[in-house]
């Protein structure tokens, strides 16, 4: 399922209450949090995010260029840490 895609993700987790699904396409790809949490079953769980180019390249990102590519893995620490804390704020919204 991707999460450019909520309407359909919305189907599918009626229809598959108990299957975890890889969820590609939040951040760069132009999913957001809003958009994934219809992939998570109803205890927050069943479902793995992708944001490749959004955690390895986050240096990149205006808001982690303080850490510049020396510091690459300070960076990504910092997008996932915000990632996390986006998508668990979506999450209790939704509920």
């Amino acid at each position: 399922t991707g999460a450019t895609y909520p309407s359909d993700i919305r189907a599918l987790r009626k229809r598959l209450e108990h299957t975890f699904f890889l969820v590609p396409g939040y951040g760069a790809q132009g999913g957001t949090a809003k958009d994934l949490a219809n992939c998570f079953n109803e205890d927050g769980l069943g479902a793995i995010v992708n944001s490749s180019r959004g955690i390895i390249a986050a240096y990149k990102q205006e808001a982690y260029a303080k850490f510049g590519p020396e510091n690459f893995g300070d960076a990504s620490r910092a997008a996932v840490e915000a990632m996390v804390a986006d998508i668990s704020g979506a999450l209790a919204a939704a509920k």
